[in-house]
């Protein structure tokens, strides 16, 4: 199964290309832009409750297809070129393991924990 899921953001992360290539950008725009989500890392700076907010927002799937389709509609090609963004690097990141946040630690994610040091089977974090 966790090959099929890793198939499934990999055919997202495809997505992002070909939608990117319809927005009228040059190339190393993409390259470039796609590790702009992760400054919502930043929000860590003020605990783990605020930066998994702040991280989920930038990583959130709905969050990017909006953005995207606002973008289009608008037309607000910069609104599109971050919805193409956020699709391709949360898929990225899922193709990773790295997935959306939970407020009690950086490595607690829906994905299950990742990095080093994580909880044992039934040991609070």
């Amino acid at each position: 199964m966790n090959r099929l899921l890793k198939l499934e953001e990999a055919g997202l992360f495809l997505l992002s290309v070909f939608l990117f290539s319809q927005l009228p950008y040059a190339w190393w725009w993409f390259l470039a832009l796609l590790l702009a989500p992760d400054l919502g890392m930043l929000g860590y700076l003020f605990g783990p409750v605020v930066g998994a907010a702040t991280y989920n927002a930038a990583h959130h799937r709905a969050v990017a297809v909006v953005c995207y389709l606002l973008g289009i509609m608008a037309p607000a090609t910069s609104l599109a070129l971050a919805g193409v963004i956020m699709l391709g690097h949360s898929s990225a990141d899922r193709i990773l393991g790295c997935g959306l946040k939970y407020p009690d630690a950086f490595q607690h994610t829906h994905l299950g924990w990742i990095g080093r040091g994580r909880p044992s089977a039934g040991q609070a974090p």
